[in-house]
């Protein structure tokens, strides 16, 4: 199963809210919008894909519960970016500080911010390039740190503000940096 990117410019212009509400009424679907306004259909993964997702999750969350510095989010937390995109990362942070900055409102739909830091692991039914475009895009849109882990080819690209992508080899010990201080993930 691949991903369904639909074009609603020529009929629809959805707003945030519009978005939100489309999301709530198809909650078996999980749904993404690029800063184009195009709707964009997510493929489920497998059960390994899934299984190492949460694995990831587990692990910056453990992190984060030591460290208490911020907000881990699951796959299914949509953030709106400042571009004014819609986007699911596989897995997410929010240093505490942005996340209480937001209204409770705000924190209850999907939040108006880019996640500090961001990972995406590349399915069986992924292809790079868009996962790329959407690291890109995190970045664009003020992303600290972001990893791109790609099993298919043994590679994770390393995302950082104001930075060249770096690309390392697997196995690795990803360092979180300064943005999470103490956090290692080998992979």
């Amino acid at each position: 199963m691949n991903t369904v990117v639909l074009n609603l410019e020529p009929i629809a212009h959805l707003n945030d809210e519009q978005f939100y509400q489309l999301c709530l009424a198809n909650k078996d679907l999980s749904l993404e919008m690029n800063a184009a306004g195009e709707l964009i259909i997510v493929p489920p993964v497998g059960g390994e894909s899934g299984n190492r997702e949460a694995d990831l999750i587990t692990d910056l969350n453990n992190w984060n519960r030591q460290a208490k510095l911020g907000k881990v989010f699951s796959s299914s937390t949509i953030f709106t970016l400042p571009n004014g995109a819609k986007r699911s990362p596989d897995a997410a942070w929010v240093k505490l500080e942005r996340w209480e900055a937001l209204t409770i409102e705000q924190r209850k739909k999907f939040p108006p911010l880019v996640p500090d830091f961001v990972i995406e692991l590349r399915s069986e039914t992924d292809s790079l390039k868009p996962l790329q475009q959407k690291m890109q895009e995190y970045i664009d849109n003020g992303l600290r740190l972001g990893w791109l882990i790609n099993p298919q080819d043994a590679t994770v690209e390393i995302y950082r503000l104001n930075q060249f992508v770096e690309v390392v080899q697997m196995p690795a010990i990803l360092s979180g940096e300064d943005v999470l201080p103490g956090f290692e993930l080998q992979v």
